[in-house]
């Protein structure tokens, strides 16, 4: 079962808030809206799509990450490598 099930409404909920911020970023370009409006709004959804994933991650550490710690051996050490990568990509990103 994925970590993040007592949370999937709130991450499904703030992703279509997310989607409907992009909709309306496509409008304002459309609409030839001010260059600083839009990076506004773009900031606004990259924040949105950064708390779904640190609440995702959040998850990630706490069920899967303490599911494969009680198992030890080679099933930790690679949730502990994929959880570096994953930390490693929101870092860069």
């Amino acid at each position: 079962m994925a970590g993040y099930v007592d949370n999937k409404e709130d991450l499904s909920m703030r992703l279509r808030r997310a989607e409907g911020q992009v909709r309306g970023i496509q409008k304002m370009i459309e609409n030839d809206t001010y260059c600083i409006d839009i990076l506004t709004q773009v900031s606004a959804v990259t924040k949105a799509l950064e708390t779904v994933a640190l609440s995702l991650l959040d998850d990630h550490l706490a069920h899967c990450m303490a599911e494969a710690n009680e198992q030890g051996g080679p099933i930790a050490e690679e949730k502990l490598r994929e959880a570096s990568a994953a930390i490693s990509r929101l870092v860069r990103s």
